[in-house]
């Protein structure tokens, strides 16, 4: 890196990673001392049902670079993030899994890369460590990503990257329930970069993303950031509607020559479905957008933080 930096934070979601805490804050501590001259770590503990707010609570004791933030339900990992984020007090941000997938020794590696210039830095995985059908649905996710952020570096979004601070100043009044930390960075630059990074195998448990989970999210993404859905919907109507219109000619010249409709039931039930399931499928849509529209009225907070240990960052 051209010149060192002055400071930086890490941000951890937490859950039921009791195991992997105290391996994790050695790394991190291990590779920014010397690195940068200043950094917080903070813990954002999602209601974790095991001892992971105790070990928290403890490291935060004794190193007063470690802030220990626990949320009184569980809100997901992106509200986590946002929450952390919002409490930071550096001037750059890294954010990182819990379970040692994410390798705090390459962190480094991101910071030369957003010394070239960049915004935001992603470290994706050379190889993945998940089955088939959750590499799958990574897929999936990403391309609904591609869709909201408009941006090809989209396919090599991950959970650990490292992006300046200022960045959240474009969505600061951001106030909807629905968070995906990637697309709200998209609102305030469009320099993303994205470098291979080593991809650990998860060191105890399993992990809380499941396939149903990281499809729905990816609904969730294109539904709450996108017009993609309405416009699809759109789309499909007037195709229909433009077949409609043959289908209506090709009945009149039949009963104007032959002077008899169309023959056959199962013709017109198959003309009755196909646009009945349009219609079902832009009615479904749109009721969509009409639950988030009200989710939104309901002001429904991102995350209710119980307590937290505030260690004041150094001067």
């Amino acid at each position: 890196m051209g010149t060192k930096i002055k400071s930086i934070s890490v941000i951890i979601p937490v859950y039921n990673s009791a195991d992997t805490i105290v391996s994790l804050h050695r790394r991190i501590v291990s590779v920014l001392t010397g690195l940068v001259v200043d950094y917080e770590i903070i813990f954002i503990n999602d209601a974790s049902m095991d001892k992971s707010l105790d070990i928290i609570c403890s490291l935060s004791k004794n190193d007063e670079n470690v802030k220990c933030i626990d949320f009184n339900k569980n809100y997901g990992q992106h509200n986590a993030l946002l929450c952390g984020i919002r409490q930071a007090n550096y001037d750059l941000i890294v954010t990182l899994d819990d379970d040692l997938q994410n390798p705090p020794e390459e962190i480094p590696y991101l910071l030369e890369k957003l010394d070239q210039g960049y915004d935001v830095v992603y470290g994706y995985p050379k190889n993945e460590q998940h089955g088939l059908f959750r590499n799958i649905a990574s897929i999936f996710t990403k391309i609904a990503l591609k869709t909201t952020m408009g941006i090809s570096i989209a396919r090599h979004v991950s959970a650990f990257r490292v992006f300046r601070t200022e960045l959240r100043d474009s969505f600061s009044d951001y106030k909807g329930s629905f968070i995906s930390i990637d697309v709200l960075l998209s609102w305030g630059t469009n320099s993303f970069s994205a470098i291979p990074v080593n991809h650990e195998e998860r060191a105890e448990g399993k992990s809380n993303y499941t396939v149903r989970k990281l499809i729905s999210h990816a609904l969730n993404m294109v539904t709450g950031f996108s017009v993609l859905p309405l416009q699809i919907a759109s789309i499909i109507g007037f195709v229909l509607s433009i077949f409609g219109v043959f289908i209506l000619i090709f009945v009149l010249g039949r009963f104007l020559f032959q002077g008899s409709p169309v023959p056959g039931f199962p013709f017109i039930a198959s003309i009755i479905a196909i646009f009945s399931g349009a219609q079902l499928l832009a009615i479904g849509i749109i009721g969509e957008y009409l639950a988030r529209i009200h989710f939104r009225t309901m002001d429904k907070p991102q995350y209710f933080i119980r307590q937290k240990t505030n260690n004041s960052p150094k001067n």
